[in-house]
C-alpha cells in the first residue's frame, strides 16, 4: 500500500481508510544511502579485477577482498549514509 499516493486518487484512499486499512509511508530508497551497496560495489570491482574463474579461485579471492576492509572503513560507510555512530 506504499504506492497509493502515486497510483490511486483521494477517493480510493478514503475508501480504504473507511474499510479499516491503514498506511505506512516509507522513506524514499536510495542506493547511495545504503552502506552495504557502497561496500558491495568495492567488493565487485576487486572481484572483477582479480578475474577468478574457478570455484577455488573465487573462494580465495573473496577471502583476500574481505581482508581489505578494515573496521574504520566500514564505520565510515555507515557514517556517510547518516547512521549514528556509537
Amino acid at each position: 500500500m506504499g504506492f497509493e499516493k502515486r497510483t490511486a486518487g483521494d477517493g480510493c484512499t478514503l475508501w480504504k481508510k473507511a474499510h479499516g486499512c491503514w498506511f505506512l509511508y516509507l522513506l524514499p530508497y536510495s542506493l547511495d544511502l545504503d552502506p552495504i551497496e557502497q561496500a558491495f560495489s568495492k567488493f565487485k570491482a576487486h572481484l572483477r579485477r582479480i578475474g577468478a574463474r574457478s570455484f577455488t579461485a573465487v573462494f580465495k579471492a573473496i577471502g583476500e577482498i574481505c581482508d581489505m576492509y578494515d573496521p574504520q572503513e566500514c564505520r565510515s560507510y555507515f557514517k556517510a549514509a547518516g547512521y549514528p555512530s556509537n
